[in-house]
Protein backbone atom coordinates (compact mmCIF):
# COMPACT_ATOMS: atom_id res chain seq x y z
CA UNK A 1 0.00 0.00 0.00
CA UNK A 2 0.84 3.54 -0.33
CA UNK A 3 0.45 6.52 1.75
CA UNK A 4 -0.55 9.82 0.52
CA UNK A 5 0.57 13.12 2.31
CA UNK A 6 -0.92 16.68 1.09
CA UNK A 7 0.81 19.69 2.21
CA UNK A 8 -0.64 22.80 1.02
CA UNK A 9 -0.70 26.49 2.99
CA UNK A 10 -4.23 27.89 1.22
CA UNK A 11 -7.10 25.69 3.17
CA UNK A 12 -9.70 25.83 0.03
CA UNK A 13 -6.75 24.81 -2.37
CA UNK A 14 -5.64 21.89 -0.10
CA UNK A 15 -9.81 20.94 0.16
CA UNK A 16 -9.86 20.52 -3.51
CA UNK A 17 -6.39 18.45 -3.74
CA UNK A 18 -7.40 16.31 -0.85
CA UNK A 19 -11.50 15.67 -2.69
CA UNK A 20 -9.78 15.20 -6.28
CA UNK A 21 -7.06 12.55 -4.96
CA UNK A 22 -9.62 10.88 -2.60
CA UNK A 23 -11.69 10.51 -5.86
CA UNK A 24 -9.73 9.36 -8.06
CA UNK A 25 -8.37 6.56 -5.50
CA UNK A 26 -11.44 5.71 -5.13
CA UNK A 27 -12.91 5.45 -8.52
CA UNK A 28 -9.59 3.32 -9.97
CA UNK A 29 -9.73 1.18 -6.99
CA UNK A 30 -6.09 2.10 -5.98
CA UNK A 31 -4.13 0.38 -2.71
CA UNK A 32 -3.44 3.78 -1.70
CA UNK A 33 -4.77 5.87 1.30
CA UNK A 34 -4.62 9.28 2.48
CA UNK A 35 -2.64 9.69 5.65
CA UNK A 36 -2.35 13.24 6.40
CA UNK A 37 -3.17 16.85 4.37
CA UNK A 38 -1.58 19.81 6.29
CA UNK A 39 -0.12 23.47 6.03
CA UNK A 40 2.81 22.54 8.09
CA UNK A 41 5.96 21.24 6.47
CA UNK A 42 7.26 20.17 10.20
CA UNK A 43 3.83 18.39 10.98
CA UNK A 44 4.05 16.26 8.03
CA UNK A 45 7.36 15.54 8.40
CA UNK A 46 6.70 13.78 11.42
CA UNK A 47 4.12 11.95 9.75
CA UNK A 48 6.18 10.69 7.41
CA UNK A 49 9.16 9.86 9.90
CA UNK A 50 6.39 7.32 11.59
CA UNK A 51 4.85 5.89 8.48
CA UNK A 52 6.18 2.14 7.58
CA UNK A 53 4.72 2.69 3.78
CA UNK A 54 6.50 4.10 0.63
CA UNK A 55 4.60 7.56 -0.04
CA UNK A 56 3.57 9.43 -2.73
CA UNK A 57 3.32 13.56 -1.82
CA UNK A 58 1.85 16.18 -3.67
CA UNK A 59 3.45 19.63 -1.82
CA UNK A 60 3.12 23.27 -2.55
CA UNK A 61 6.14 25.26 -3.59
CA UNK A 62 5.92 28.25 -1.46
CA UNK A 63 4.30 27.30 1.73
CA UNK A 64 4.48 30.45 3.90
CA UNK A 65 6.64 28.57 5.93
CA UNK A 66 10.60 28.72 7.01
CA UNK A 67 10.79 25.69 4.78
CA UNK A 68 9.53 25.80 1.51
CA UNK A 69 8.08 22.77 -0.66
CA UNK A 70 11.84 21.92 -1.89
CA UNK A 71 13.29 21.54 1.73
CA UNK A 72 10.55 19.75 2.70
CA UNK A 73 11.57 17.60 -0.05
CA UNK A 74 14.93 16.91 0.82
CA UNK A 75 14.22 16.20 3.93
CA UNK A 76 11.36 13.54 3.05
CA UNK A 77 13.94 11.90 1.16
CA UNK A 78 16.03 11.02 4.45
CA UNK A 79 13.34 8.91 5.71
CA UNK A 80 11.31 7.72 2.34
CA UNK A 81 14.09 7.50 -0.35
CA UNK A 82 11.62 5.89 -2.75
CA UNK A 83 9.15 8.02 -2.08
CA UNK A 84 7.50 9.70 -5.07
CA UNK A 85 7.14 13.32 -5.17
CA UNK A 86 4.64 15.89 -6.95
CA UNK A 87 4.50 19.57 -6.67
CA UNK A 88 1.69 21.27 -7.49
CA UNK A 89 2.47 25.22 -7.65
CA UNK A 90 1.33 28.63 -9.71
CA UNK A 91 5.44 29.11 -10.46
CA UNK A 92 6.02 26.71 -13.57
CA UNK A 93 9.21 28.44 -13.53
CA UNK A 94 10.78 27.31 -10.41
CA UNK A 95 10.99 23.35 -12.12
CA UNK A 96 14.58 23.88 -12.49
CA UNK A 97 15.01 23.79 -8.71
CA UNK A 98 13.96 20.22 -8.31
CA UNK A 99 17.78 19.51 -10.08
CA UNK A 100 19.20 22.38 -7.81
CA UNK A 101 17.88 20.77 -4.37
CA UNK A 102 18.19 16.85 -5.77
CA UNK A 103 14.48 15.55 -4.76
CA UNK A 104 13.93 13.45 -8.20
CA UNK A 105 10.15 15.44 -8.50
CA UNK A 106 8.12 13.01 -10.51
CA UNK A 107 6.08 16.09 -11.93
CA UNK A 108 4.69 19.57 -11.94
CA UNK A 109 0.95 20.16 -11.53
CA UNK A 110 0.44 23.89 -12.31
CA UNK A 111 -2.77 25.55 -10.11
CA UNK A 112 -3.92 27.71 -12.41
CA UNK A 113 -6.15 25.71 -14.45
CA UNK A 114 -8.14 22.86 -12.37
CA UNK A 115 -9.38 20.78 -15.37
CA UNK A 116 -5.74 20.16 -16.16
CA UNK A 117 -4.89 19.47 -12.41
CA UNK A 118 -7.13 16.93 -11.89
CA UNK A 119 -6.04 15.21 -14.86
CA UNK A 120 -2.15 15.39 -13.93
CA UNK A 121 -2.88 13.95 -10.58
CA UNK A 122 -4.95 11.70 -11.76
CA UNK A 123 -1.44 10.40 -14.18
CA UNK A 124 0.70 10.90 -11.01
CA UNK A 125 -0.85 8.58 -8.73
CA UNK A 126 -1.21 5.91 -11.50
CA UNK A 127 2.12 6.05 -11.99
CA UNK A 128 2.91 5.69 -8.67
CA UNK A 129 1.02 3.05 -8.05
CA UNK A 130 2.75 1.13 -11.50
CA UNK A 131 6.21 1.90 -10.64
CA UNK A 132 5.58 1.01 -6.67
CA UNK A 133 4.01 -2.46 -8.29
CA UNK A 134 7.01 -3.02 -10.72
CA UNK A 135 9.63 -2.64 -7.53
CA UNK A 136 7.79 -4.36 -5.29
CA UNK A 137 7.66 -7.65 -7.62
CA UNK A 138 10.77 -7.17 -8.96
CA UNK A 139 12.34 -10.70 -8.41
CA UNK A 140 15.33 -9.30 -6.62
CA UNK A 141 14.70 -8.67 -2.67
CA UNK A 142 16.10 -5.52 -1.11
CA UNK A 143 17.32 -4.95 2.40
CA UNK A 144 16.31 -1.92 4.12
CA UNK A 145 18.37 -0.44 6.95
CA UNK A 146 18.87 2.57 9.15
CA UNK A 147 21.94 4.53 9.00
CA UNK A 148 22.65 8.46 9.99
CA UNK A 149 19.23 8.76 10.50
CA UNK A 150 18.19 8.12 7.26
CA UNK A 151 16.41 5.02 5.42
CA UNK A 152 18.86 3.33 3.04
CA UNK A 153 17.53 0.30 0.62
CA UNK A 154 19.98 -2.42 -0.83
CA UNK A 155 19.36 -4.49 -3.52
CA UNK A 156 19.99 -7.82 -2.37
CA UNK A 157 21.97 -8.36 -5.94
CA UNK A 158 24.29 -6.07 -4.84
CA UNK A 159 25.28 -7.21 -1.44
CA UNK A 160 28.68 -9.27 -0.84
CA UNK A 161 28.81 -9.60 2.86
CA UNK A 162 27.87 -8.18 6.26
CA UNK A 163 30.95 -7.93 9.05
CA UNK A 164 31.20 -7.14 12.76
CA UNK A 165 32.03 -3.38 12.95
CA UNK A 166 35.07 -2.90 15.69
CA UNK A 167 32.31 -0.40 17.20
CA UNK A 168 30.05 -2.91 19.38
CA UNK A 169 26.92 -3.75 18.23
CA UNK A 170 27.40 -2.21 14.80
CA UNK A 171 27.34 -3.99 11.56
CA UNK A 172 29.03 -2.76 8.33
CA UNK A 173 27.23 -3.98 4.58
CA UNK A 174 29.75 -4.07 2.05
CA UNK A 175 28.04 -4.06 -1.44
CA UNK A 176 29.38 -3.26 -4.84
CA UNK A 177 29.96 0.03 -4.32
CA UNK A 178 30.55 1.28 -1.22
CA UNK A 179 29.96 0.58 2.60
CA UNK A 180 27.45 1.38 5.60
CA UNK A 181 27.61 1.19 8.95
CA UNK A 182 24.55 0.14 10.90
CA UNK A 183 23.13 -0.97 14.33
CA UNK A 184 22.93 -5.13 15.15
CA UNK A 185 24.87 -8.23 14.80
CA UNK A 186 25.77 -10.72 12.62
CA UNK A 187 23.39 -13.37 15.10
CA UNK A 188 20.50 -11.33 14.80
CA UNK A 189 20.99 -10.44 11.06
CA UNK A 190 21.62 -13.98 9.96
CA UNK A 191 18.09 -15.00 10.92
CA UNK A 192 16.33 -12.37 8.63
CA UNK A 193 17.93 -12.88 5.14
CA UNK A 194 17.34 -15.18 2.39
CA UNK A 195 18.77 -18.88 1.80
CA UNK A 196 21.68 -16.99 -0.33
CA UNK A 197 23.36 -15.57 2.75
CA UNK A 198 25.62 -17.43 4.50
CA UNK A 199 27.62 -17.81 7.60
CA UNK A 200 31.16 -18.85 6.94
CA UNK A 201 32.30 -16.90 10.06
CA UNK A 202 31.54 -15.87 13.51
CA UNK A 203 32.74 -12.11 12.44
CA UNK A 204 31.67 -12.61 8.73
CA UNK A 205 27.58 -13.38 6.76
CA UNK A 206 28.31 -13.48 3.12
CA UNK A 207 25.78 -13.53 -0.26
CA UNK A 208 27.10 -16.35 -1.92
CA UNK A 209 26.07 -15.50 -5.42
CA UNK A 210 28.49 -12.86 -5.46
CA UNK A 211 32.24 -15.12 -4.16
CA UNK A 212 34.22 -15.44 -7.48
CA UNK A 213 36.72 -17.89 -5.46
CA UNK A 214 37.48 -19.40 -2.26
CA UNK A 215 41.03 -20.27 -1.24
CA UNK A 216 40.00 -23.49 1.37
CA UNK A 217 43.93 -23.63 2.17
CA UNK A 218 43.92 -20.05 3.37
CA UNK A 219 40.33 -19.84 4.26
CA UNK A 220 39.91 -16.79 2.23
CA UNK A 221 36.81 -15.48 0.18
CA UNK A 222 37.18 -13.45 -2.97
CA UNK A 223 34.31 -11.53 -4.32
CA UNK A 224 33.34 -9.96 -7.98
CA UNK A 225 34.64 -6.37 -6.59
CA UNK A 226 37.85 -7.68 -5.30
CA UNK A 227 37.19 -7.67 -1.52
CA UNK A 228 38.08 -10.46 0.63
CA UNK A 229 36.71 -11.78 4.21
CA UNK A 230 37.74 -14.92 5.99
CA UNK A 231 36.26 -18.34 6.69
CA UNK A 232 36.28 -20.25 9.42
CA UNK A 233 37.38 -23.84 9.64
CA UNK A 234 34.32 -24.75 11.52
CA UNK A 235 31.93 -23.44 8.71
CA UNK A 236 33.97 -24.17 5.75
CA UNK A 237 31.64 -27.14 4.82
CA UNK A 238 28.20 -25.39 5.23
CA UNK A 239 29.28 -23.01 2.92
Amino acid sequence: MLDIFVCEDNPIQRKTIVQTIQNIVLMEDLDMQLIFDTQDPYALLEKVKNSQNTGVYFLDIDLNSNMNGMKLAQQIRLSDPRGFIIFITAHSELSYMTFQYRVEAMDFVLKDNPAEAKVKIRECLLKSMERYTLTTNRTHKVYTLAAGGRKISVDYDDILFFETSGNIHKIILHAKNRQMEFPGTIKELAGTLDGNFVRCHRSFLVNKNNIKEIDAKNRIIYFTNGETCLMSTRMMKEL
